[in-house]
């Protein structure tokens, strides 16, 4: 693909990602399901692409690769022993499988790991100059696996809602969120600090701006998953749990990167 059409795909593919999420609280149905895969689909395409921008094609396959690689090997692991999520099973509706894994999930880890770990890359490149690459690196991982996790805060009630999987035993849950136990978000922590180290330590280091398509992915999900799930789903206690979790990073950031534009 010719350099000067990479960010225009990646913008149009971004672009996309946010329709399709925008679009969910008024289809039903059938209609409802496929565009949800097609939303993952874009979403972490639109990832894929940014990563494509910063390290070609071998930048692209790394990503996909070790998130969605790691991802997968979770969910397989998680399906088959009830670790480290808990037993749970998919219910066959969100399209084709691998080890009983659709394959959309796995893409799921790998949209939101991608523009999680750019964000952990810009916030460490504000810490003071004597912190030493060790420091930056667990603040890098740090904040893009919290980041990666709290979208889970949004994602699975959203999911077993829509009867995509459910959970055995979802006890103890989150006051106010039951279906889900508590367990299930600290097996994402654990999963997600293993694929954003993983994942920081293979993609070489780079300037890190422009930040346009990871802002954007990050921001819409976080806002959007929020807003929806305070007025459009009636969720308004899961719209205050993840919106103040994924808060925590997501703000910092776009402070920053705002910052830096003007």
């Amino acid at each position: 693909m010719p350099p000067k059409l990479a960010p225009l795909l990646t913008g149009v593919l971004t672009g996309a990602a946010v329709l399709t999420q925008i679009a969910h609280p008024l289809l039903r149905g059938e209609t409802l399901r496929r565009t949800t895969i097609g939303s993952v689909a874009a979403f972490s395409a639109a990832a894929l692409g940014d990563a494509a921008r910063r390290g070609g094609a071998r930048g692209t396959v790394t990503t996909l690769a070790v998130a969605g690689g790691l991802g997968l090997l979770a969910e397989a692991v998680g399906t088959r022993t009830g670790k480290p999520f808990g037993r749970y099973r998919y219910a066959g509706t969100l399209g084709p499988q691998v080890l009983d894994v659709p394959v959309v999930v796995p893409l799921a880890w790998t949209m939101l790991a991608q523009p999680a770990v750019r964000l952990g890359r810009r916030l460490a490149r504000e810490l003071p100059r004597e912190w030493s690459r060790g420091r930056r690196d667990v603040v890098v991982v740090a904040t893009a696996a919290w980041t990666l996790a709290s979208w889970d805060l949004f994602l699975d009630p959203q999911m077993t809602a829509a009867g995509h999987w459910v959970f055995a035993d979802p006890h103890p849950h989150l006051p106010g969120v039951p279906g889900i136990p508590l367990g299930n978000y600290a097996g994402w922590l654990l999963t997600a600090l293993v694929i954003c180290a993983a994942l920081h330590r293979a993609l070489p280091a780079e300037d890190e701006d422009p930040q346009t398509v990871p802002a954007t992915l990050l921001s819409w999900t976080w806002l959007g998953s929020t807003l929806g799930n305070a007025v459009f789903f009636r969720r308004p206690v899961v719209a205050a749990y993840g919106g103040v979790a994924m808060g925590l990073t997501v703000l910092p950031y776009l402070r920053v990167v705002l910052g830096g534009r003007r």
